[in-house]
């Protein structure tokens, strides 16, 4: 596999007045360009240690993480990132948290461009007659909406999402995972994803990577999700092999990730976190920004 994204030897280890803590260790993963894989696990496992490491908040203690042929050393534009919670400035309108993002992004880009674009990607996740309104005056489905439109405006290499609907009533969960699938697929998006919801996962993965307990956590195994793109939710669960899968994750889960492992294995990180959108308005046009 061409490899968009790699992880090769990844650890991650503190240390305290109590000793060293190792929290992940020898995690190897290759990820192809626009594939979606999720990271699943038991919490306190490392999916989020990992996400972090892969955003560039946190450097590993040993290996190397490389994307696009660079190799990862701090934060950058070429990841957009989608938080449990939005972390939308209080004070600016939706619109205007989207193209503060823009701005920094793509400062030379012609001024009516860069409107377009915040305007473009808040469309498309169904905010279209909300845009204008602040974070206090919008649902927490819509300020999450308000995230995922933010992480892709900027046009990133490579779109993280830590447990993005962790918060969110089943309802509105299920509806903003559609919105992702979709707009995933318009985009094509090379996605890392930490979640802990095993439907969640199928729906939205390529690839799912298992992940052992803590500490030392290790990649358990990876399973590939056959089902064929564009998804729609009832298609997945009519799809003959479902059930198969789910009992898989959920039998590792349960049994197969309390076990050290012991072999080598290629899989992401630990992560918890999906991105799903839903879009009842006609997709605009975009125009595509000058290059800074």
């Amino acid at each position: 596999m061409s490899a968009h994204l790699e992880l090769s030897q990844i650890g991650k280890t503190y240390s305290s007045a109590r000793g060293r803590a190792v929290i992940v260790q020898n995690f190897n993963l290759k990820v192809a360009k626009g594939e979606f894989v999720t990271l699943i696990g038991h919490s306190g496992c490392g999916k989020s240690t990992v996400l972090s490491m892969l955003s560039g908040l946190q450097p590993p203690s040993e290996g190397a993480i490389i994307l696009a042929g660079k190799e990862v050393r701090g934060p950058g534009p070429d990841r957009g990132v989608v938080f449990q919670s939005p972390c939308l400035l209080p004070w600016l309108s939706a619109f205007d948290n989207v193209l503060l993002g823009v701005n920094q992004v793509f400062p030379n880009a012609p001024r009516a461009e860069r409107h377009q674009v915040a305007e473009y990607y808040l469309s498309i996740v169904g905010l279209a007659d909300s845009m204008h309104r602040r974070p206090a005056e919008i649902s927490a489905g819509m300020r999450q909406r308000v995230g995922i439109a933010r992480a892709f405006a900027i046009a990133p290499k490579m779109l993280l999402l830590d447990e993005p609907f962790g918060m969110l009533d089943s309802l509105t969960r299920m509806e903003l995972q559609q919105v992702l699938v979709d707009l995933w697929r318009r985009d094509q998006k090379t996605a890392v994803m930490v979640t802990h919801d095993v439907d969640e996962a199928l729906f939205l993965s390529d690839r799912i990577v298992m992940m052992t307990d803590g500490p030392a956590a290790e990649v358990g195994d990876i399973l590939t999700v056959p089902f064929p793109h564009p998804r729609s939710r009832q298609e997945v669960l009519d799809h003959p092999e479902y059930s198969r899968l789910r009992d898989h994750l959920i039998e590792f889960l349960e049994v197969h990730a309390h076990r050290r492992k012991t072999g080598p294995a290629e899989a992401p990180a630990d992560t918890a976190a999906s991105v799903p959108l839903a879009c009842p308005h006609p997709e605009p046009t975009p125009l595509p920004l000058s290059t800074p």
